[in-house]
C-alpha cells in the first residue's frame, strides 16, 4: 500500500466551488455570532512548539464563549483534570487555535480560527462566574477566520437524533483509567457522575 503524495490529491478530489472558498470570513458576523451565543459545547485545538496537537472538549451554559468584538471571543476556563495541555500550548508553543462550534439539534457547525493567550484579571474572572465559581482563566482570542461547515458529518453520524446509549454499556471513566493505570479506586459511575457535579 503507497502513501497519497499532495500530487494524488488533485485527481481524487476536485477543486472547491468559488462560494466554498469565499465562506471563509476574515471576522465574526452576525450568524456566527448568533451561533456562538447559542453553542453550549465547542472543541478547541491546539498546536505546542514541537508540532504535536491537543483537542480538547469546552463547555458551558449556551453563549459560554463571549463575543468581545468581530475579531475577538473570550473563553472561560472551567474545572477539569489539570493537564493543562492547551494552555501550555498557548503560552509555550504557536498560539494557534481553532473552534469548532456544535449547537444540539443543528447539524451545521462553525469554525473559528485564531491566535490565544490567557488572562487571569481579576474583573474579569469576576464578570464571567458560571456555576457558582469564577473561571481560574480566561482565553482571548483573537479572530482570524470564521466560517460554517456543511451538516454531512452529524447527518452521517445521526449525533442529534440517535438513540442514546445506555450509559451502563461503557464502563465509568474511573473503571477504565484503573484498568489501565491500576492507580486510583475503581469508582462506579452514580459515584463519578455525582463529583462531577459538585466540580463544575
Amino acid at each position: 500500500m503507497t502513501d497519497l503524495a499532495a500530487g494524488d490529491l488533485a485527481t481524487i478530489y476536485p477543486k472547491p466551488t468559488p462560494r466554498v472558498i469565499a465562506k471563509a470570513r476574515p471576522s465574526i458576523d452576525a450568524h456566527s455570532t448568533k451561533f456562538i451565543e447559542m453553542s453550549p459545547f465547542c472543541v478547541l485545538a491546539t498546536s505546542a512548539a514541537d508540532g504535536s496537537v491537543d483537542a480538547s472538549p469546552r463547555g458551558g451554559n449556551p453563549g459560554f464563549v463571549h463575543v468581545e468584538g468581530p475579531n475577538r471571543l473570550l473563553m472561560p476556563d472551567r474545572s477539569g483534570n489539570n493537564r493543562i495541555d492547551s494552555w501550555r500550548n498557548i503560552v509555550e508553543g504557536t498560539g494557534l487555535l481553532q473552534l469548532i462550534f456544535f449547537v444540539p439539534g443543528i447539524d451545521e457547525t462553525l469554525r473559528v480560527s485564531g491566535r490565544g493567550s490567557l488572562t487571569a484579571d481579576a474583573k474579569l474572572l469576576a464578570a464571567m462566574e458560571e456555576f457558582g465559581r469564577p473561571p481560574r482563566a480566561v482565553l482571548r482570542i483573537e479572530v482570524s477566520e470564521a466560517y460554517f461547515h456543511c451538516g454531512k458529518a452529524l447527518m452521517r453520524s445521526k449525533l442529534w437524533s440517535a438513540t442514546p446509549i445506555e450509559r451502563k454499556a461503557f464502563p465509568s471513566i474511573s473503571e477504565v483509567i484503573h484498568d489501565q493505570t491500576a492507580l486510583g479506586e475503581p469508582e462506579p459511575q452514580d459515584v463519578v457522575y455525582e463529583r462531577y457535579k459538585t466540580q463544575l
